[in-house]
């Protein structure tokens, strides 16, 4: 009887019911549990797995580069503004209000590490989260534009809580490719939230965009209600490496 069970529950694709089966059925005779209570446990243990596969296949789709988390964020070795801030970021109402986070300042700050620990805890708490770099993000525009699938991409990237684009700055755009960017972070804006990491201040954006009036535009578009936080500091690497070595000799 047990294995016809097991067939109807894998046919049914209920997962977390058959691995534990036969051990919530001894359990239930041993302590002579009625049939409501049997089958309440056998479906909050099904639940439990069901949750734990969505979060875990959540992390994996985001594609994130490498795993941080916000718990292992050293506060002290944070941007003062940062600090300030990090207890509200933490909350995630910034996902619910469909609000940007715009973490500016030079390398080595945490950007990367304060942006990957918040899309892994917009993961954990149930929100789609997608991880790229913005030169991925136009290279994978402008193929779509290429095989005239440009609308299919951005619809499927409306599914998506929050977007993590990292490192603007890093790489300067020709006309194309700020324009789609630009038309691809517009249709995001006071809808869906978007975290941009960036090495460079406001004033110096349009070194990559290469259109005073497109990089203003942008700008406006994305500030408008949004956290915008200065990274600029001391290297938060360097001082782990410091810290490192102490511990080490």
């Amino acid at each position: 009887m047990t294995l016809e069970i097991k067939k109807h529950v894998s046919e049914l694709k209920i997962p977390g019911i058959n691995q534990g089966l036969k051990m919530n059925i001894e359990e239930a005779y041993k302590f002579d549990k009625s049939y409501e209570e049997f089958l309440r446990d056998i479906l909050i243990e099904a639940y439990d797995t069901r949750k734990e596969n969505g979060r875990i296949s959540r992390i994996r789709n985001a594609k994130f580069p490498y795993k941080k988390y916000i718990d292992e964020l050293k506060v002290d070795y944070l941007p003062e503004d940062c600090r300030k801030r990090l207890k509200e970021l933490k909350t995630l109402n910034f996902i619910d209000e469909g609000r940007n986070i715009i973490l500016a300042g030079n390398p080595g700050t945490g950007k990367t590490h304060l942006s990957i620990g918040l899309g892994i805890e917009a993961c954990n708490k149930g929100y789609k989260v997608y991880f790229t770099t913005v030169a991925s993000l136009i290279n994978e525009l402008k193929e779509s534009r290429s095989e005239k699938k440009l609308y299919t991409f951005e619809k499927r990237f409306e599914k998506y809580d929050l977007i993590v684009a990292d490192e603007l700055g890093y790489i300067s755009f020709d006309k194309e490719g700020s324009e789609l960017l630009f038309t691809f972070l517009s249709l995001r804006a006071e809808r869906k939230s978007t975290i941009i990491t960036t090495n460079l201040s406001f004033d110096r954006w349009n070194e990559i965009f290469n259109d005073a009036t497109l990089t203003a535009a942008l700008i406006d578009r994305l500030t408008h209600k949004s956290y915008v936080i200065n990274m600029n500091g001391d290297s938060y690497r360097i001082k782990e490496t410091k810290e490192w070595l102490e511990e080490t000799n």
